[in-house]
């Protein structure tokens, strides 16, 4: 794994919320720290409620993590573009989050419960 990136499982229940709905419960969500950057959650993907994400035209790169394509989120106030985000093949040293998807948190409410 890339030194400056850490990849461990997430303590307890995690969820994400947006305008109240809840689009994710996870016991087995992964924390994702690198370098000087806020831990990240990445959720597998089993335990989210697809149905209410849409895949966005937007991608980007990291070095180190690969290819990221977006969701947005369909919601009743309208649509929360690019609210999450997912490596669908990961770089090598970061295996571990295929399969799972990233929420921003000024988009949704991610939390511990």
């Amino acid at each position: 794994m890339t030194k400056h990136i850490r990849i461990t499982r997430a303590p307890g229940t995690w969820t994400v919320r947006s305008e109240g709905a809840v689009l994710v419960e996870s016991k087995d969500a992964l924390v994702l720290s690198e370098g000087t950057y806020e831990p990240v959650i990445y959720f597998p993907r089993a335990d989210i409620a697809m149905s209410l994400l849409d895949p966005s035209d937007t991608t980007s790169t990291c070095p180190h993590k690969g290819d990221a394509t977006y969701f947005s989120i369909a919601g009743e106030s309208g649509t929360i573009i690019d609210a999450g985000w997912s490596y669908e093949t990961p770089n090598a040293d970061v295996a571990e989050i295929k399969d799972h998807i990233a929420f921003f948190s000024d988009k949704v409410t991610v939390e511990q419960i």
